[in-house]
């Protein structure tokens, strides 16, 4: 190993492999057009080409390669939540996380380590039983643990009861984890390209054709291309995409900030979220403390960090954790969350035929990357809506079939 560093660092040529070939000339028509270019739509496409062999394909993206949402998460994996639905969704994308290295052949940081969401008050403890006996019920990893057991996982968690909100139980989910958000898309984008799919970054989607009630093309900043299918990934910025389809979403942007400490040793193994304190807390292998929660509170398409969310996130983290106090911030950032009035995606069609939505993520988007790509390009390849997505489509706000997971999160409800 050493005496292959040295060759390579003294060589004239790095022979640095390119996960991506470089800018290329738009075709005047695909198979299938991905708009966004982050860990949904690379995801849609690798699936496509590896297990349906459809690789005329176009992803656009108007920045880079995951460089939304997908890179301003805190790279949260986890399948805790409230109603079935969504339990056996998320179920099947911790489960595809925990191959995902071997998937793609590249290395995605993958941790499993626990997630500890701490409830405050009788009503947060009669929920939790619930959610642990629903969990437990669909094979998911979750189990209700008491005071004692809470010091054993977490030793330097807060436990004092005279805390503003004292900590009364917890909700133990042996399969959260985290990995590295730009792996998975950067994994995904690498092989799709291998494979025969385009990926144009830097040409932004200015509009969409659609010709009796059929998406025909879309136009770009680069020209417009003929499509047989169009899909939407953007997260934060779906409403207005699809507003260029005609379509009108039951969706509000939300701008949602994060920060990092410096780095410190080793002290926090699992993840620990307060939906009461709306913060949670987890640590990265550099050491650096990641702290999110609650969103802004009005309606913004911006990823400005406010000092507001600062200050509020801080003050909540430190009645967790008080040594706290001693850390210096690193940075801080935000994203952009599209909010659906029941906190669940929206999957599937759309009222414009062949125009597919992957959209209404809110604040759990990047948890559910392999499996949302899966169940898309199942569905774009057989016409038809793929089993698992199927009641998260968009006319269950029409049929008021909803599914309430606002209280699934210690952020943004």
């Amino acid at each position: 190993m050493p005496w292959g560093l040295l060759k390579y660092g003294l060589a004239s040529k790095y022979p640095a492999r390119r996960d991506i070939p470089g800018p290329r000339e738009l075709k005047k028509s695909y198979e299938i057009v991905i708009i966004g270019a982050g860990g949904h739509g690379l995801s849609t496409a690798y699936h496509l080409a590896r297990y349906h062999g459809i690789t005329d394909v176009a992803v656009l993206d108007k920045g880079y390669v995951g460089g939304g949402n997908t890179a301003r998460n805190t790279a949260v994996i986890r399948s805790n939540y409230i109603s079935p639905e969504a339990i056996e969704f998320y179920k099947a994308s911790v489960e595809m996380f925990e191959n995902l290295s071997n998937e793609l052949g590249y290395n995605q940081m993958y941790s499993q380590r626990g997630q500890l969401t701490l409830a405050h008050s009788d009503a947060s403890v009669r929920a939790f039983r619930l959610r642990a006996e629903i969990n437990k019920h669909l094979g998911v990893r979750s189990e209700m643990v008491d005071r004692k057991q809470i010091r054993e996982i977490v030793p330097c968690l807060n436990m004092d009861k005279k805390m503003r909100f004292p900590i009364q139980a917890g909700l133990w989910h042996r399969d959260g984890g985290t990995a590295r958000h730009d792996a998975a898309a950067w994994g995904y984008a690498m092989r799709a390209a291998q494979m025969g799919v385009e990926i144009h970054q830097r040409t932004e989607v200015t509009g969409i054709h659609v010709d009796k009630g059929k998406v025909v093309a879309v136009q770009t900043a680069r020209g417009t291309v003929r499509c047989n299918h169009a899909v939407q990934a953007v997260a934060g910025m779906s409403s207005e995409v699809a507003r260029m389809a005609g379509i009108r979403l039951p969706i509000r942007s939300y701008p949602l900030q994060a920060m990092v400490t410096q780095p410190v040793k080793p002290f926090l193994d699992p993840l620990v979220s307060s939906a009461e304190l709306h913060a949670y807390v987890s640590q990265t292998a550099r050491g650096e403390v990641v702290i999110g929660g609650g969103s802004d509170p009005y309606e913004l398409y911006s990823t400005r960090s406010t000092l507001d969310l600062k200050e509020n996130l801080i003050a909540h983290v430190l009645e967790m954790f008080p040594f706290m106090g001693e850390l210096k911030l690193l940075r801080q950032w935000a994203g952009i969350t599209d909010m659906t009035p029941d906190y669940s995606p929206i999957l599937g069609t759309s009222p414009v035929k062949n125009y597919w939505l992957d959209a209404g993520w809110g604040t759990w988007g990047f948890k559910a990357t392999p499996i949302s790509g899966k169940c898309m390009a199942e569905s774009l390849a057989n016409e038809k809506t793929a089993r698992l997505i199927q009641p998260f489509g968009l006319e269950r706000f029409r049929r008021f079939k909803l599914f309430n997971e606002a209280g699934a999160t210690a952020a943004s409800h």
